[in-house]
Order: C-alpha cells, then structure tokens, then sequence
C-alpha cells in the first residue's frame, strides 16, 4: 500500500480524504481511458463496435466481483436513475421503511412518489429502531443506505440478513455507493434483495457507471415499463422477450464508462479486495479512537461497535478553512467536517489530521 502514491500523483501533494464526495483518478485508468479514445479517434465506427464487447464484459465482470448472475446485473449510468426507473415498477400500494436523514436520492424517489411511508432514526439503536418500525407499521419494503453519507453509520449486514431469514416477503433494497469498494461483498449470500450502486466513489471508476444487482425470487415484484432497443440487444424481434435486469438499459451505453468501470473492478481485484478491507478497518479504528480523544465524535458513532472509513467530526468552515490551507481536502456535510478514508490514505495520514486539529482548537 505504501507505493500506491505512484498511482495517485494527487497524493504527492495533498492529504485526500474525501473518497465519500469522488474516489481518484489513477495513473492506470487514465492510460486506458486514453487508448479507448485514442482507438475511436483513429478507427471511428469500426472500434466502437469492438468496444460493445467491453458491455458484456463488464456485466460479467460485475456479477463476478459481487457474486451476483451475470443476467441478474443492470449497467446503469448512476444510482440515482436506476432506481427512479425500478420504482415506476413497484406496486404503489408498498409501506415503505426510511431513514430519516437518508442519502437525498434515496429517500426523495420514494417520497415523490404514492407509497406509505415510515421512518426510521439513524442513531446508536440503528437496528432496533429498523425492527421495529417494520413490526408496528407492516412494512413491506426497506429502503436504505448501506453506509450513512454525512457520519459514515454503516448498518450491520448480519442483521440484515437475519431480517430477511424472519421476514422473508420484505424487499430489502440498498444503496451501494458509499459501500462498494470499500470490503469483500457477497450479494448472493447477503440478505439484500436489491443493490444499486454509482461507481465514481469507492470502485474509483469515475462518473457515469453504475449498476443494480437483484435476486431471482425479488423479480416478479416489480413491473418495469421501461423499455427500448438496447434492451433487447438492438434485435427488433424480441419487444416483449426482454429480461428483467435489461429494462434498465433502454438506451445505448457508453463504452468509455462502463469500460472504467470494469477497468477498476479487475484493479481492485489484483489489489485483493481482503486487502484493501483490512487497510480500511485499520484507518476506521484508528480514526474512531483519535477523533473520540479528541471529543469531536457524535454519540451515535461513539455507542455502536463498527464503523466504516467516513467521520463526521465537529468543526465550522473557520477550521475547514485550516484544513484546506494544510493541503487536506474534506468536506463540509450536516453540521460539521467530513472525512472519509480509502485504501490508499494510511495512518500517518491520520496522525497529521489530528495535529491540524488540535493546533486549530
């Protein structure tokens, strides 16, 4: 991990820690990028229909990091319009389960809607609150981030799969993206019947990929009216015939994207991916121990065992200001300054953020 700076020239000169708002670009995926482009600038038409390979290969690519079929994988261009088109599908009779204080794009598809809504707190008792709110209100759809974007509260996966081994006509439907990348994930043995994910933050895949990964048994629960050639593979016979994971892809889907997207799948998969979750845990503990010391920690975050690599810590745009001129790049989010950590920041990193802090008091 400690060469990874001759990967991410931006590391040489800044402390990053804003993987939650963009992961990096990397020396790698930019060399590729260019000789993709480089290829339609010379051969034009001709190469792109090469590059239409790259789809496939990228579903297949997909469903392999996951664990998810291959014909069970949707390539979206982001999060946001995967689910907006999944929703127009959902009975709208559905009691739907939210966190109050959700990812915006999570919680606004579902309220802009005719669902029946509950909510639930995000705090310490995350899970006992989801519980029973699904008990009291009959809920029939849980719809939630993965891990919280303003304070990094990840949901405990074990408890999701318990929720689907009790209630198992619940539609458990997650958002991925400040998730996936971030530690080895089994969709098929998980307890998420629906996953939807951006690519740009974690996987460091860049903007306009995407995907969503379903069960088998979830997809007679939804009707999706979405509709076009591309989803039938540009074959005008087969209106009618197509499957369940294409009514998401109506339109063409561009091959520098979703070739990125695959690009930085097989990286992280050379990198391996237990690696990479096992620098993350050391940065999540570190952070939660440092950052407690110095009181700067809600008591959400302080009562719950897990955490993931985002903190949210007190502080105004004065200290920002300080963080900024010290070459850290963070974010202002809710009521503080967020920092979110990736495989390439280490602990040293960490040690300076809590100089500036304490200097900065």
């Amino acid at each position: 991990m400690q060469k990874l700076t001759e990967e991410f020239p931006l590391l040489n000169q800044y402390l990053y820690a804003n993987t939650a708002a963009s992961g990096l670009l990397y020396d790698g995926l930019l060399q590729w990028r260019q000789e993709h482009d480089l290829d339609f600038l010379i051969d034009g038409i001709p190469a792109k229909k090469v590059c239409v390979g790259l789809i496939s290969e990228t579903r297949t690519t997909v469903g392999t990091f996951f664990n998810c079929s291959r014909e069970s994988v949707a390539l979206i261009p982001n999060f946001s319009l995967g689910l907006n088109m999944l929703l127009e599908g959902l009975d709208q009779d559905a009691r739907v389960l939210l966190l109050e204080g959700d990812y915006p794009s999570v919680n606004w598809p579902f309220e802009n809607r005719d669902f029946i809504i509950s909510y639930a707190t995000i705090d310490e008792n995350l899970e006992e609150n989801i519980l029973a709110k699904i008990e009291q209100d009959r809920i029939s759809v849980l719809a939630l981030s993965l891990v919280q974007w303003v304070n990094g509260i990840q949901i405990d996966l074990k408890f999701l799969k318990r929720l689907k081994q009790n209630y198992p006509d619940l539609i458990i439907l997650a958002d991925g993206t400040q998730f996936c990348g971030t530690r080895d994930f089994d969709f098929e043995k998980s307890g998420l019947d629906v996953l939807l994910a951006s690519g740009y933050k974690w996987l460091l895949a860049g903007h306009g990929n995407g995907f969503a990964l379903f069960k088998e048994e979830i997809k007679d629960r939804f009707h999706l009216r979405t509709i076009g050639l591309n989803a039938a593979n540009g074959d005008v016979s087969k209106n009618g015939k197509v499957r369940f994971a294409k009514r998401l892809e109506p339109g063409h889907l561009d091959t520098l994207s979703f070739g990125s997207l695959k690009f930085s799948l097989d990286y992280l998969t050379r990198l391996g991916m237990q690696t990479v979750a096992r620098q993350n845990e050391q940065l999540s503990v570190k952070a939660k121990i440092a950052f407690a010391e110095l009181g700067l920690l809600e008591e959400a975050v302080l009562k719950r065992e897990g955490h993931s690599t985002i903190f949210n810590i007190k502080g105004n745009e004065r200290i920002y200001g300080q963080l900024a001129q010290k070459d850290v790049i963070c974010s202002l989010r809710g009521m503080g300054i967020r920092f979110s950590f990736h495989f390439y920041n280490t602990e040293n990193d960490i040690d300076r953020l809590v100089e500036i802090l304490k200097t900065g008091k």
